[in-house]
């Protein structure tokens, strides 16, 4: 069993800590199935400045291959944020420099590459939807994180992404059961395997078009142990697809409610340990002494 990150990497600047550390949503599923015991690869695009390198390393020491990636000329992603209150909060980010402005391409040798994986997972911060049609036929099953922002859960971007996924994660904490029911449930119909939502302290929900399966949060006591949240829905989603893959998930054999209820439980204790961990996967440096300003603070992460 092999899992596959494809598409987006970050710089996660704390300015609180003045910290910057290594993330990005396909980087920390990759590191956090490798954690949890299965072999880990990432596929991306690094960009050629200092940043770009420190990303890079601090990845292959998670035991994460890097092989096929590429270093193109142009600046790193960074996020610009801060914990308040033990929550992680965007204050802004650069528009996902190099890696997201050009996104890793799917050659025949990539695309062969991937398809030898059991799981390939990526996101909206990627920029491979049109990608999706080609890596899925080639044979891998396909994660895909939808976030929580409303410009990725129009009909319209739901129809390019659900039919190419086996499993798609929407982050839920701000809506109410009826709503995150009819958002999983429009997902399935558009054609994902299973849509799950993550909900906070509510808990967790999983839908693949006939079952049902909630499971409750693993809630940290007292909640001012919390380190910070970066990381725990990526953490949620990996505890969760790694269960998956050790109980026999294939296209062909997708898994029944008993062995949803335990990947929904395994996930949850992902999240929880994620929790005492700094940023995504620690591996933290002190920022450049001159900050820079980012504009948008549309950029979440885990």
């Amino acid at each position: 069993m092999k899992v596959l990150g494809f598409g987006d990497n970050v710089i996660d600047r704390f300015t609180d800590r003045g910290t910057d550390y290594p993330g990005g949503n396909c980087v920390n599923v990759a590191v956090y199935a490798r954690r949890l015991g299965l072999d880990a690869a990432y596929l991306g695009v690094f960009g050629d400045d200092d940043l770009g390198a420190f990303l890079r390393t601090a990845v292959a020491a998670q035991g994460v291959a890097l092989d096929h990636c590429a270093v193109r000329p142009g600046e790193s992603g960074v996020s610009t944020l801060e914990v308040r209150d033990g929550e992680r909060v965007f204050t802004g980010w650069n528009g996902g420099g190099v890696t997201v402005r050009e996104p890793p391409v799917l050659d025949p040798g990539s695309l062969a590459y991937a398809a030898s994986f059991s799981l390939v997972h990526s996101s909206v911060y990627s920029r491979i939807e049109d990608r999706l049609p080609r890596l899925a036929a080639a044979g891998p099953l396909v994660s895909f994180d939808l976030s929580d922002e409303d410009e990725y859960r129009t009909p319209g971007y739901l129809d390019r992404v659900c039919p190419h996924t086996d499993l798609v994660l929407l982050s839920c904490s701000h809506l109410d059961e009826a709503a995150t029911r009819a958002l999983l449930a429009g997902a399935v119909r558009r054609g994902a395997g299973l849509a799950l939502a993550t909900r906070g302290l509510a808990g967790a929900l999983v839908h693949d078009g006939r079952t049902w399966v909630a499971a409750p949060a693993r809630p940290v006591s007292p909640p001012e142990a919390v380190t910070d949240t970066m990381g725990c829905g990526d953490a949620f989603l990996a505890g969760f697809a790694v269960s998956l893959l050790r109980a026999g998930w294939t296209r062909a054999d997708p898994p029944g409610p008993g062995t949803l209820r335990r990947a929904l439980r395994d996930g949850a204790d992902a999240a929880y340990e994620q929790c005492f961990v700094e940023a995504a996967f620690g591996g933290g440096r002190p920022m450049p002494a001159v900050r820079t300003a980012y504009g948008s603070a549309a950029r979440p992460a885990g």
